[in-house]
C-alpha cells in the first residue's frame, strides 16, 4: 500500500520539476518613473531558445479590487489592443528577439501618462510548449509643484502674547507625489516643540489628482526676532532624484514696549542761530512708537507726534526740551531730554558813530557787538582790510583819512551769523584842490573843450569859475556848470569854446578858507589846401583839433582847382591882347598886377613838392620861370 501511494507522488514530482526547468524566465524593472503627460516605456525581457509564442500585458486596477485587466495580446498571427479600455489608442508594444543571446524583448509604450496610470503592469510570456513566465513593474508618475508662496504676519506680533503666534504661511500647489515643507529661521531649520514652536500642515487633493500642501509656522516671538529672517523650503521628487526650492525671505513686525526715549536735532546740521527753523525728533526704543509730549520750561508744546518744529527761533528758545511717552502695550512711561542753544549776534555799536575831525588830529574808533559765542571783528575802508580787532586808531588825520569806514563782526564758529556797520569820518579844514584845471577832448560839434576842477575839504567846498580874454581883459561868460559831489569833495565841470586866448580860474572855498587854480588856453588857426583845423594850446595840456569832414575837404579842393583854371584862362586872354597891342599898359602894369597878388598875406597856403598846375599857369602868363611862391 505504501508503494501504491509513493509511485504517483514520485511521478508528480518529476512532472513539476520538468515544468520548472521548462518555465519562461521574464525580467522587468521593479519601478519605472515618468513625468506627468510624458511618454512611459516599460520593458519586458525574456530568455527563450526561440521567439515567444505569445505575449500578454495586464494591469491591475487601482483600489481594493486589484484584479487583472488585459490590455494587450500578441502571438505569431494576431496582435490585439483591448478595445474600450482607458489605454485604447495610448499604448503600443514593440517586439524584438536576439538568437545569439536567446533573448527577446517586448516594450510597452504609454503616451500622455496620466496620474491614473500610476499602477502595476504585468508582462506574461508563453513558449511553444505553452509554458509561461511573467514579470511585474510599478509605474510611478511625478509632477513638480509650483514655486512656494510665503505670507508673513505684517500687522505686528507682540512679545507679550501668551503662547506661540502665527508668524507665516507657506503654500505649494499642483505637485505629485506630496512634497515636504521645512521652515527656517536665520538658516536654521525649525521643528515643532512644546511651547515655543508649532507647525501645522494640511494637504488638499484637487479634482485633477494633484496635491496642494500648506504649512503654518507659529512661534513665541521675542524682541530679537525683529531682525530675524524666515523662509520655507520645499522638497519634491522627480524621476530618479529629489529637488529643493526656497521661498523668498521675509521679516516679521515685532511689537515691544518703549523703555527709553532719544531726542535729536535733524536741522540745521550746523550750530543754531536766530531765525533758523529747528526740528527736534523724539524716538522711543519700542515698537510701535508711542504718543509723545514735548515740554519746554514747564510749557507743553504743540508737535506732530514725534517731531517738534520751531520756526524762526530766537535766544529765548534756548534751553532744555523734554519728551515724555506712555506705551500702549505695557502702559509704562518713558522720558528723555535735549539742550539746544540758539546763537545770536546783537547790532553793532561803534564809538564814536560819526565824527568830524580836525586835520592833524588822532582818533580811536571801537566796534563791539554782544554775542552768544566768540566773535572776530574787522575794519575796512573801500573794501580794503585795515585792521583785525575791535579798535581802529587813526593818526595825523588828513583829507585822505576822510571816507566811509565799515566794521564787520562775525561769530567765530558760525560764519553765517555776521553783521556790519558803516561810519563816516570827515576831516574839516581849508579846501585843497586835488586836481588843477584839466582839459578834456574837443567837442566835434562846436569845438568846445571841457574844463574840470576837483577839490576836497569839509564842509564840502563850493567851486566858482571865472574866464577872461587875455588880449582884451574882458570877462567871458561861463557856460553851464556841472558839480558832482564825491566822498571827500566836489568835482566841477564847464564847457569853453576855444576861439580866443583865455584864462580860466577855478576857486574852491568853505568856511575855513579858499584856494585857487588857473589855466591859460591859447587858440590859433591854420589853413591849408588839403585840411583846415583849429587847435588850442595851453601849458600842461593839449586840445585835439576838430577833424575836417570828408565832404567839406573835397569841395575845397574842387573850388581851388576851378579858381586856378579861371586865373589861367584870364592870363591867357590878357597875354593874347598884349601881343596884339590891344592893351595900353606896359610891363610896369604887369608887374603891378603880380605885386597885387603877392600882397595877400592873410592866407597861408601849403604846397606839395614839385610843380603844381597853378605854378605852371602863372609861369606861362608872366613869361618868366619863377617859383610858385613868387
Amino acid at each position: 500500500m505504501t508503494l501504491r501511494y509513493i509511485a504517483p507522488l514520485v511521478v508528480g514530482l518529476v512532472v513539476l520539476t520538468c515544468k520548472t526547468w521548462a518555465a519562461v524566465d521574464v525580467s522587468m524593472e521593479d519601478r519605472v518613473e515618468v513625468y506627468l503627460k510624458n511618454q512611459a516605456e516599460i520593458p519586458c525581457i525574456y530568455t527563450l531558445q526561440e521567439p515567444a509564442l505569445m505575449v500578454v500585458w495586464f494591469t491591475k486596477l487601482p483600489g481594493k479590487d486589484q484584479s487583472r485587466m488585459r490590455i494587450y495580446y500578441y502571438d505569431n498571427l494576431t496582435e490585439i489592443i483591448e478595445e474600450g479600455s482607458e489605454y485604447t489608442g495610448r499604448i503600443t508594444v514593440s517586439h524584438s528577439y536576439d538568437p545569439k543571446d536567446v533573448r527577446g524583448t517586448a516594450i510597452l509604450t504609454i503616451d500622455k501618462v496620466e496620474l491614473s496610470d500610476q499602477r502595476e503592469f504585468i508582462c506574461m510570456v508563453h513558449n511553444v510548449l505553452k509554458e509561461s513566465g511573467e514579470g511585474h513593474t510599478r509605474l510611478q508618475v511625478f509632477k513638480s509643484p509650483s514655486m512656494p508662496v510665503i505670507d508673513g504676519t505684517y500687522t505686528g506680533i507682540s512679545v507679550n502674547e501668551e503662547g506661540p503666534s502665527k508668524v507665516a504661511n507657506c503654500k505649494v500647489d499642483d505637485g505629485y507625489p506630496r512634497p515636504n515643507i521645512t521652515w527656517y529661521k536665520n538658516s536654521f531649520p525649525l521643528q515643532s516643540s512644546d511651547g515655543e514652536i508649532k507647525i501645522l500642515e494640511s494637504v488638499t487633493n484637487k479634482p485633477n489628482g494633484l496635491l496642494a500642501l500648506e504649512s503654518q509656522l507659529f512661534i513665541t516671538v521675542k524682541r530679537e526676532d525683529e531682525d530675524a529672517v524666515f523662509y520655507c523650503e520645499v522638497q519634491y521628487f522627480v524621476p530618479g532624484a529629489s529637488k529643493m526650492v526656497e521661498s523668498k525671505l521675509i521679516n516679521i513686525t515685532v511689537h515691544y514696549p518703549t523703555t527709553k526715549l532719544t531726542l535729536s536735532i535733524n536741522s540745521p546740521e550746523r550750530l543754531i542761530k536766530e531765525g533758523d527753523t529747528v526740528e527736534i525728533h523724539c524716538e522711543g526704543n519700542g515698537k510701535p512708537q508711542p504718543i509723545f509730549t514735548f515740554i519746554h520750561k514747564g510749557e507743553y508744546l504743540s508737535a506732530e507726534n514725534e517731531i517738534l518744529t520751531l520756526q524762526n527761533v530766537n535766544r529765548l528758545n534756548s534751553g532744555t526740551y523734554e519728551c515724555q511717552s506712555l506705551d500702549s502695550i505695557s502702559y509704562t512711561e518713558a522720558e528723555g531730554s535735549i539742550n539746544i542753544t540758539v546763537h545770536y549776534l546783537d547790532d553793532i555799536v561803534v564809538t564814536p558813530e560819526e565824527t568830524v575831525l580836525d586835520q592833524g588830529k588822532d582818533l580811536t574808533l571801537t566796534c563791539n557787538a554782544l554775542s552768544s559765542s566768540p566773535t572776530n571783528t574787522t575794519w575796512y575802508k573801500d573794501n580794503v582790510t585795515l585792521v583785525e580787532g575791535h579798535v581802529l586808531e587813526l593818526h595825523n588825520a588828513s583829507y585822505n583819512t576822510s571816507g566811509m569806514y565799515r566794521c564787520e563782526v562775525m561769530v567765530r564758529y558760525l560764519t553765517e551769523l555776521r553783521k556790519q556797520k558803516f561810519v563816516q569820518i570827515n576831516v574839516q579844514g581849508k579846501p585843497e584842490i586835488t586836481k588843477g584845471i584839466e582839459v578834456g577832448l574837443m567837442n566835434k560839434a562846436d569845438r568846445s573843450v571841457m574844463l574840470t576842477c576837483s577839490a576836497q575839504g569839509y564842509p564840502l567846498p563850493n567851486i566858482s569859475w571865472s574866464l577872461f580874454d587875455q588880449r582884451t581883459s574882458i570877462p567871458v561868460p561861463v557856460a553851464k556848470v556841472e558839480n558832482q559831489n564825491t566822498d571827500t569833495g566836489v568835482v566841477s565841470i564847464i564847457s569853453v569854446k576855444a576861439t580866443s586866448e583865455l584864462k580860466a580860474n577855478c576857486r574852491a572855498y568853505n568856511e575855513f578858507g579858499e584856494v585857487d587854480a588857473s589855466h591859460i588856453i591859447k587858440a590859433f588857426a591854420r589853413v591849408t589846401t588839403t585840411t583846415q583845423a583849429t587847435s588850442t594850446q595851453a601849458t600842461g595840456f593839449t586840445v585835439t583839433p576838430k577833424l575836417p569832414q570828408k565832404g567839406g575837404s573835397g569841395v575845397a579842393i574842387a573850388v581851388i582847382i576851378i579858381c586856378l583854371l579861371l586865373i589861367a584862362i584870364l592870363g591867357s586872354v590878357l597875354y593874347f591882347l598884349y601881343k596884339k597891342g590891344k592893351l595900353p599898359c606896359g610891363r610896369s602894369g604887369k608887374q603891378d598886377f603880380t605885386k597885387e597878388k603877392a600882397s595877400k598875406d592873410d592866407i597861408v597856403m601849403e604846397m606839395k613838392s614839385g610843380k603844381s598846375e597853378e605854378a605852371v599857369l602863372l609861369q606861362g602868363v608872366n613869361g618868366d620861370k619863377k617859383s610858385p611862391t613868387e
